[in-house]
């Protein structure tokens, strides 16, 4: 069986979805690897790298993708990927059905079967095999470090002969693998930590990282696979009045609040960015899904009446080893799970193959991708 990773073509990407433990791991498991020249390059990965682990470096990656069986990317592909890929050929890679439906119409409509990281269930069996919690516990440690970059103040407290620094008090909005890390890393670095989540079910979780937890007068919001549910409009509008004060209290804010294949809910209006003190900060890690805070522009970073808002899309592929490391055993953990004796065995009866499988046999198969991409 073939196995084909071509190079990144998405701006602004730099990770890879092999790296040579991996490229070892398939080539055990009877698998012929194929990389393209470069493919790992911006992840400081070399060719000679995978050459030594027993993959083939390609130069023509056209020929590399028409000759495989499997393709591993991270992003989506486009369609000038697709049209590469053989009739049958098995793409592995994220995948938003609801934002991508054009997408996902054409890996049905060329015969692929399509599998999307986002959909993978939230079982014990898969989690060797969730890259949205490794990608995610990569963003919430990085968006400390970028807000404490850009706060005017130490994150420690300080007692000096000058006189005593008070610490800098940091808000995580959502306990999720994004938010615990980030309560993780900011309590690390010295910080007054609280946070708060819609799901009272994280809450020791959250104690026990030593931060204080903030509970509001509200419904629990806990949905399925340990994901917050989809909040209604009202729900929502309770919510922000209530945390206001807690908003404008801190120095430091990280939003993290994501529904798998939905937009992101607003957590944080214009008005409480106005209501912030000058030389606070606000990183918001859902810019890419519509963001959690009204006044956040994707990919940019804006200055609202001196609170600086970090909108950086993709924050894991800002540490490109890593989280190609991670990504990589993530990938190669379930294409693992899909060979047999070195050949793929589609087994839909499994609930990972059926859970994470988009299109297959010219169709759209996933029910909930149907319904995103009807929707999108």
């Amino acid at each position: 069986m073939k196995v084909a990773v071509p190079k990144e073509i998405e701006q602004g990407e730099r990770r890879v979805a092999l790296v040579p433990d991996t490229a070892k791991m398939l080539v055990a498991a009877g698998l012929e690897v194929a990389v393209e020249a470069g493919a790992g390059a911006a992840a400081y990965i070399t060719d000679d790298q995978y050459q030594s682990a027993g993959a083939k470096v390609e130069q023509r990656a056209g020929t590399m993708v028409r000759d495989a069986e499997a393709v591993l990317k991270v992003q989506a592909p486009r369609e000038s990927e697709i049209s590469l890929l053989q009739k049958g050929a098995v793409m592995i890679s994220f995948l938003q059905p609801a934002t991508q439906g054009d997408i996902v119409k054409s890996l049905a409509s060329h015969g692929i079967t399509a599998f999307s990281l986002e959909l993978l269930p939230r079982i014990s069996r898969a989690q060797s095999m969730d890259a949205l919690s490794s990608q995610a516990s990569a963003a919430g440690y990085k968006s400390v470090l970028m807000a404490a970059a850009r706060l005017g103040k130490l994150f420690p407290m300080m007692m000096t002969a000058a006189g005593t620094v008070a610490p800098a008090r940091v808000l995580v909005m959502g306990a999720g693998v994004a938010g615990l890390q980030a309560i993780a890393t900011a309590r690390r670095l010295g910080a007054v930590v609280s946070s708060y989540d819609v799901r009272p079910a994280v809450k020791e979780e959250v104690q026990s990282l030593g931060a204080t937890f903030i509970e509001l007068p509200l419904e629990t919001q806990e949905g399925q696979g340990g994901y917050a549910k989809e909040q209604s409009e009202e729900f929502l509008e309770k919510q922000r009045e209530l945390i206001g004060e807690h908003i404008a209290k801190s120095d430091v804010v990280i939003t993290t609040a994501a529904i798998p294949g939905r937009r992101a809910p607003l957590l944080v209006t214009a008005d409480m960015v106005k209501g912030m003190r000058p030389g606070s900060v606000i990183v918001d890690l859902a810019s890419e899904t519509g963001g959690n805070v009204e006044l956040t522009q994707a990919g940019k970073e804006v200055d609202v009446n001196g609170v600086t808002i970090i909108g950086t899309r993709n924050i894991p592929s800002t540490m490109p080893l890593t989280t190609s490391q991670l990504y990589a055993r993530n990938v190669a953990n379930l294409l693992l799970h899909m060979v047999k004796d070195g050949a793929l065995k589609l087994d839909f009866e499994d609930e990972i193959t059926k859970g994470a499988c988009v299109t297959h046999g010219g169709e759209i198969v996933n029910e909930r991708a149907k319904q995103l991409v009807a929707a999108s």
